[in-house]
């Protein structure tokens, strides 16, 4: 087998086993939830909720709305794809600083009701954005 024929017939299997890991990332990636849904994730009554960073083609919080209680701790965990990510409240709430690296995480406990959206700034364009919406 040649060089060229060798790297084509690694490509081919690369892209296969890309192409069948597809639909499995939901089940790998801390908070769950699909890509792009903008229905809410109930999850009053718990203590801490996780909320992925770069979840489903990497440019995506999941879930990317969620509702919780006064007083729960959300926990963004970064998947590693897509780059570096931060998490940055809109209203200046909190802020993470920029990184790449999986598993990292950072909390914040909501001490007050109200709604707070957040952005990656490096991807919001892309329509990186979420929200918690605390409630009494």
């Amino acid at each position: 087998m040649t060089d060229h024929s060798r790297r084509e017939a690694l490509a081919a299997t690369g892209a296969f086993a890309v192409t069948g890991l597809a639909g499995c990332v939901d089940a790998l990636v801390p908070g769950g939830g699909e890509e792009g849904s903008s229905e809410p994730v109930d999850r009053t009554g718990e203590e801490r909720v996780t909320v992925a960073v770069g979840a489903g083609s990497g440019f995506a919080f999941a879930p990317a709305t969620v509702v919780v209680d006064i007083g729960t701790e959300v926990r963004w965990e970064w998947t590693g794809a897509g780059g570096v990510h931060n998490v940055i409240d809109r209203g200046g709430a909190f802020e993470s600083g920029l990184t790449a690296e999986a598993g990292h995480v950072f909390a914040h406990t909501f001490d007050e009701p109200g709604r707070f959206e957040y952005v990656c700034t490096p991807h919001q364009t892309r329509g990186m954005v979420g929200t918690v919406d605390v409630v009494e």
